[in-house]
């Protein structure tokens, strides 16, 4: 070797390494700001939120409620008390979300068909008006009562999905118009792995989505199948979710008279009168040669609705970016503050408090804010962190905040969201759902790593469609990337399985329940971990020079693009 070459190779091995060392002290350098805010998050800050939602005096939090507006108001006075800016409405915090409650009661029985039998509201059945009124003329009666109902033959669709892109078509092209449609929930794939997604539910999976669907073929009304596996949760959470107050957008009314869920048992009883065996049916639905049934049953649906119109508010405060080239673009740090206020009482406790679901969440943002304004710390771009309401309700809140956002939709460059802060304990893990549908789940990775904890995929989430059921996906569906913040599974100090058993009890015993409330051995260290990383992830999204971007194969990638047009 030539002494030219030797001393050209000596210069390139002592100049990698330099360079590796550089580019790993301009990454300290960048990270020095997210790690002061990480580190300035105190644990008082999440606990006296915490304590304050989740008690009773704030009647479970319902929306458009006393207790939903007194959280609303409190959440307003912390933005205001840390100094963050309105971008609310008008100047104001609030940025508003009219809405109208309904609160069912309701009948459902054979009409003919079959023995004539009368079904039991809240045990055998739930339904809900899905004709939401418009809002009367000035001047008129605020609060009134409206009727919806319809008789029609049941007809078996599957699991009602119309999905081309994976050749799926539960409903053949038969003509369902004024017809009542008896359903599967969740989607064929989490019977057979090689169809959709396998166990990764989609979005055809979702209630939403079905009611969505049978409102495009013209039905009169719906009945989802219940059983605890396929729905994830009790029939417990079915009766608390949807016989209480019903809250809705104000939108023009469409052709469903009512959504409702049957027990399996109703539904096995009612179509082995007719010869039917539930079981075959249910088996032939996981395939796509599956055909429509028709039962021959006709079946009389009645919702009788005491109706209130009003308005909820989502809370949003501003910190204002360094950068004047950036800054009018915004990260948005959320969770929601509402619940479902006061049920059916249970061990004579009726106030649903929430305290998981989500005073836990809202408590984390305000010691995330609480942090980034101690320190000083901004970002190039803003950070707005938001407090959505109605999302029990249907993610009404963000819903609302989607179809009109306080700043151009191209503005908003991402939206980190936390719904369940981890209050068990602290863990090795984190995860979060959305990582794979866009670039922020590198972003998560670096920002998870530089707090010592590895990635890991939550499967119980992706097997519930945990990501169609939070505050991100309205923003998704206008084409925003988005994170939504899940509780890691690997719990320091507690055996293997230890956390999922934890969530399974709560899942079971707690979730849409009086008995969500503050437990004596909560702890926040969990969630000091999961604030930590939002807060990093907000940084590092906040000063890079572009912003998210969505995967080539993510279903959101369209809207994503089209929503640059609007900046």
């Amino acid at each position: 070797m030539s002494r030219m070459l030797f001393g050209l190779s000596l210069a390139a091995c002592v100049a990698a390494p330099l360079a590796a060392q550089d580019r790993t002290a301009a990454a300290r350098t960048m990270d020095a700001p997210a790690a002061r805010v990480a580190r300035a998050i105190r644990p008082d800050a999440i606990w006296g939120p915490l304590r304050f939602l989740a008690s009773d005096a704030l009647e479970g939090r319902g929306t458009g409620a006393r207790g939903g507006d007194l959280a609303a108001q409190f959440v307003a006075s912390q933005f205001m008390a840390m100094g963050l800016e309105p971008a609310g409405d008008g100047g104001t915090y609030f940025h508003q979300v009219p809405i109208v409650t309904l609160v069912p009661e309701s009948q459902l029985e054979v009409a003919s068909g079959a023995p004539e039998r009368a079904l039991r509201f809240r045990n055998d059945f739930v339904l809900w008006s899905e004709r939401t009124p418009l809002q009367p003329p000035a001047g008129t009666a605020a609060a009134t009562t409206q009727t919806s109902e319809a008789t029609g033959e049941l007809i078996f669709v599957g699991f009602g999905i119309t999905a081309p892109e994976w050749q799926w078509d539960d409903y053949k092209g038969m003509d369902v118009r004024g017809k009542i449609l008896l359903m599967l929930v969740n989607d064929p794939g989490l019977r057979d792995p090689d169809i959709f997604r396998g166990r990764t539910l989609t979005y055809y999976g979702r209630w939403t989505y079905k009611l969505e669907e049978a409102a495009r073929h013209d039905a009169a009304g719906v009945l989802m199948i219940h059983n605890d596996t396929m729905a994830t949760y009790g029939w417990s959470t079915v009766r608390n979710s949807w016989t209480g107050d019903q809250v809705r957008l104000i939108t023009p009314p469409g052709p469903l008279a009512f959504g409702g869920w049957l027990t399996q048992n109703v539904a096995a009883q009612l179509l082995a009168s007719k010869g039917f065996d539930l079981k075959q049916l249910m088996n032939a639905a996981a395939r796509r040669d599956f055909q429509p049934v028709a039962t021959g049953i006709s079946l009389r649906g009645t919702v009788q609705s005491a109706v209130r119109f009003s308005s909820a508010f989502n809370v949003a405060g501003r910190l204002t970016g360094n950068d004047p080239a950036l800054r009018d673009d915004a990260v948005l740090i959320t969770g929601h503050y509402d619940h479902l206020g006061i049920g059916q009482p249970v061990n004579g406790d009726s106030i649903m408090n929430g305290a998981l679901d989500n005073a836990s969440g809202v408590a984390a943002i305000l010691a995330i804010a609480d942090a980034f304004v101690r320190t000083g710390v901004r970002a190039h771009r803003s950070l707005v962190f938001v407090a959505f309401t109605g999302e029990e309700k249907g993610l009404l809140g963000s819903g609302a905040f989607a179809q009109r956002p306080p700043m151009p939709p191209g503005r908003i460059a991402a939206i980190l969201n936390l719904d369940v802060a981890n209050l068990y304990a602290p863990t090795r893990d984190i995860s979060a759902l959305g990582g794979d549908q866009s670039s922020l789940g590198a972003v998560f990775e670096r920002a998870a790593r530089a707090e010592g904890l590895r990635v890991t995929r939550d499967e119980d989430a992706l097997i519930r469609g945990s990501f169609f059921r939070s505050d991100h996906f309205p923003l998704a569906l206008v084409g925003v990337p988005g994170l939504s913040f899940e509780t890691g599974g690997d719990a320091v100090g507690h055996p293997a399985g230890w956390m999922e058993e934890q969530k399974a009890i709560y899942n079971r015993e707690r979730y849409h329940q009086p008995s969500d409330e503050l437990l004596p051995w909560y702890t926040v260290d969990g969630a000091m971990q999961q604030a930590r990383v939002l807060a990093r992830a907000a940084m590092l999204v906040g000063d890079a020079p572009a912003q998210p971007t969505w995967s080539a194969g993510s279903e959101f990638r369209a809207a994503g693009e089209a929503r640059h047009a609007n900046r």
